[in-house]
């Protein structure tokens, strides 16, 4: 376990859980839901590399070869990377690092987290090593609806196009003006600054330069916003996703 500590911000990383962020308080206020029996859906943890789900697990290489990934957490697609499910390795105060099993032997992934006076900032880089499968990235961030005090959190952002899904799960790559919640769906094009409001306790924004954002707020204890280098299924909607990822999680009063 890492533990980094702030003058009002504490962050306790579990490495053996995916190097995710198992608490993260602001003052004295929680933000990160906590172990709920499943690895997919608790705390704060990298995607990659890949995110989201990829379709029957199925990924081609540089040169045409089809290879298997795992589809057992969520079938019958591969969803969310090898990194979540992995323990990493400490390589210095707030900063880890992931040797990639098959069929991305030789990558590695690396992040770095830090605290800054109101915010956290994640770094997350995939480095190929010779590898030629498709990467790209993102952040899972459950935030809980709940605070202790104040509402329930509400999610706010401001998305010029959505991806349609054409089976509920995945999309068919087809660009689509934005629907009305709840979501559990990839946007591009966001403008401003997604934020999630908890009335009468906080707001936390979430910013990034991030071209794909996918908002989860189908679940009753989290919601999420999560930053991400390409969208779910990625290559088998002809997009390529940039290998490095950062962001700002920034806490104020509402």
């Amino acid at each position: 376990m890492q533990h980094i500590d702030g003058s009002e911000i504490s962050v306790a990383i579990d490495l053996d859980q995916g190097a995710r962020i198992a608490s993260l308080q602001w003052r004295d206020l929680e933000f990160a839901v906590p172990f709920r029996g499943n690895p997919l859906t608790w705390g704060w943890y990298p995607m990659a590399p890949w995110a989201g789900r990829i379709k029957d697990g199925l990924i081609s290489d540089g040169s045409g070869k089809v290879h298997q990934l795992p589809t057992n957490a969520l079938p019958p697609h591969a969803i969310h990377g090898f990194g979540y499910l992995s323990s990493w390795e400490n390589i210095g105060k707030g900063r880890s690092e992931l040797a990639l099993p098959e069929p991305y032997n030789g990558a590695i992934v690396r992040q770095s987290i830090e605290i800054l006076d109101d915010a956290v900032r994640w770094i997350m880089e995939y480095e190929a090593n010779g590898c030629d499968l498709p990467a790209w990235l993102g952040y899972h961030t459950w935030f809980p609806r709940e605070l202790g005090r104040g509402a329930e959190a509400e999610v706010y952002f401001d998305a010029k196009y959505m991806l349609n899904r054409e089976d509920g799960e995945l999309s068919d790559g087809k660009l689509v003006a934005p629907k009305e919640g709840p979501w559990d769906d990839a946007f591009t094009e966001m403008q401003g600054t997604p934020h999630v409001i908890w009335e009468g306790a906080a707001r936390l924004d979430v910013e990034s330069d991030a071209p794909w954002w996918v908002i989860y707020t189908e679940d009753t204890d989290g919601v999420c916003i999560e930053p991400e280098s390409a969208p779910p299924d990625a290559q088998n909607l002809g997009i390529t996703g940039d290998h490095y990822l950062e962001a700002l999680f920034r806490f104020s009063e509402d």
